[in-house]
Parts: structure tokens; C-alpha cells; sequence
């Protein structure tokens, strides 16, 4: 399963993320779509990383993830500050959850690893039924300029003591999918370093099938932003963001 190896070395590649402003924005869109938000679910939550900062602001939030290792992680994380934060691995495209959400959080390019169209859509109507009416869901996608621009078929690389990377890119156009192999180097006690690799697929979703699916899923009011603002994006924006209402 994708995440099980990747999941020691995921903090350490996304220590320049800026998770409490991402938080902030999420909650802040919440709040200009009318969505009072004090219960949550945060799919795809991985480590926790956005889970902790939406728990950190007063809601009452669970961690959804399908990697073991991940949520392990993201326990112990919430252990270390004194957080009682429910993680649970779960399917989010069978979302199903013990009482009705204000918000259904999905953060990171979850979206993007659900491959098949049908797929998202099961995740629309399962995070649907999982909210309160009012409720909203609230998710990011890495665009389609990104994927097959910024990434495309590039290779990228990192070099530091502890970790090294080689990310291989390669982007198929008329199926919109990125396959992104990774081989990762981790510098292990005795100064070897041990070697594992992983491959991910991400499907760059279009702005209109999304909210086309969205809306066929009962949701009103979508609302499509640019990178942590609230205007509508641009068409070289990398990151697209989606806020989204179930009726009352």
C-alpha cells in the first residue's frame, strides 16, 4: 500500500508547509460560506499534521486516513501535545462517521489520488451524507496546470544529511494521470543509508467535472478559490480550492 515507507519521511519532505495557516484559511472560508464549524472530519489527514492545527482552534476533529503507519504517526503527534484526537482508518469514499459533521475537511491532494472520476464522486456523496444540513465540504486539488506543467515530466531531486530523494514524473495528457515514482535514501545510525522507493498516481481533475459532480451530488453554493485566497483562480494557479453546502 502506497504511504507505508513514505509515511517515516513524510514530515521531514513537508517541514516547509505552513499547516497553521492552511488551517486558518480553511476555517475562514468555512466562516464566509455561513458554516460554523465545531465538529469535523479531516480526510486523507495522513501524519495529522492540518488535523492538529484544526483541533488546536477548537474543534472537536477525527482523522481519517487508509495508511496504518500514517495514523500511527499522527497519534503519536497528538499524544506528544496533550490532544485527544480520534484517528481512524477508513476508506473516505465509503466515509462513515458515528454522528453529522459541520465540515468534511480533505486537504493535500487527497482528491487527486482518487484516479477515477466515479471515485470522487463516491467521495462527494459519501462526505454528503456525512454532514449536518449547512454543513460544508471543504477540499484543495492540484490543478491540472500543475500536474502537467509544474510537474509534468520533470525529475526532481533533494539532497540533506538525513534524507535524499530522486522524484521521476510522468504525465499522460489525454488521461490527465501523473505517475510519480520516488526513490527515497534514509541516513540510518550506523551513517549508511537505506534505500526504498514508491510509485503514486494522481488524476488533475478539471474545475468543471468537480463541480459538475459536486452538484450531482446534492451540494449547493460550490465555490472554487485560488491558492489560500478567496478569489476565483487564475489559469496557471497550481492549487485550486472548493468549498461546497449541504442544503438545510
Amino acid at each position: 500500500m502506497i504511504y507505508e515507507g513514505f509515511a517515516a519521511v513524510y514530515d521531514a519532505l513537508m517541514a516547509d508547509v505552513d499547516y497553521t495557516r492552511w488551517a486558518e484559511y480553511y476555517l475562514h472560508l468555512a466562516q464566509k460560506m455561513g458554516v460554523s464549524v465545531q465538529r469535523a472530519a479531516d480526510c486523507a489527514c495522513g501524519t495529522g499534521s492540518l488535523t492538529l492545527e484544526i483541533a488546536a482552534r477548537g474543534v472537536q476533529v477525527t482523522g481519517l486516513d487508509l495508511s496504518m503507519e500514517m495514523l500511527r504517526i499522527a497519534g503519536g503527534k497528538a499524544r506528544e501535545r496533550g490532544m485527544q484526537i480520534p484517528f481512524v482508518r477508513q476508506d473516505m469514499r465509503k466515509l462513515l462517521l458515528h454522528r453529522p459533521m459541520d465540515a468534511v475537511f480533505c486537504a493535500c491532494d487527497g482528491v487527486n489520488y482518487l484516479t477515477r472520476p466515479d471515485d470522487a464522486r463516491a467521495f462527494f456523496a459519501a462526505a454528503y451524507t456525512s454532514l449536518r444540513p449547512g454543513g460544508g465540504l471543504f477540499f484543495d486539488v492540484s490543478s491540472v496546470y500543475k500536474l502537467g506543467h509544474s510537474l509534468g515530466n520533470n525529475c526532481l531531486g533533494c539532497d540533506d544529511e538525513k534524507i535524499a530523494y530522486i522524484w521521476q514524473n510522468h504525465y499522460e495528457p489525454k488521461a490527465r494521470m501523473l505517475q510519480m515514482d520516488l526513490t527515497f535514501f534514509t541516513r540510518e545510525a550506523d551513517g549508511r543509508y537505506a534505500r526504498f522507493g514508491e510509485t503514486h498516481f494522481q488524476r488533475a481533475h478539471g474545475m468543471e467535472e468537480l463541480v459538475a459532480w459536486l452538484e450531482e451530488s446534492g451540494f449547493e453554493h460550490v465555490t472554487v478559490c485560488g491558492d489560500k485566497n478567496f478569489s476565483p483562480p487564475m489559469e496557471t494557479e497550481d492549487r485550486l480550492h472548493f468549498a461546497a453546502i449541504r442544503p438545510e
